[in-house]
């Protein structure tokens, strides 16, 4: 099974799923649907450890002082 990861990133969730060829991220859904997000570009190597880190520094635009950190949820 590939890892799927959680995340809070500023205040909107985000899904991670290892691929085969890469890292996908994903918007979670209503009834378990969920979109490709195609405005979050994660590089394949990208150790996972290093995942919300990556996500912080990717997304830095959607900080704000209500929703200022990125949480893993999972």
């Amino acid at each position: 099974m590939m890892p799927r990861l959680e995340f809070d990133v500023f205040g909107r969730r985000v899904s991670v799923e290892r691929t085969s060829t890469g890292w996908l991220a994903l918007y979670p859904g209503v009834e378990g649907k969920a979109q490709v997000a195609r405005d979050i570009v994660i590089p394949a190597d990208t150790p996972e450890i290093e995942m919300r880190q990556y996500l912080a520094d990717f997304c830095h635009e959607w900080a704000a002082p209500e929703r200022p950190d990125v949480r893993r949820l999972t």
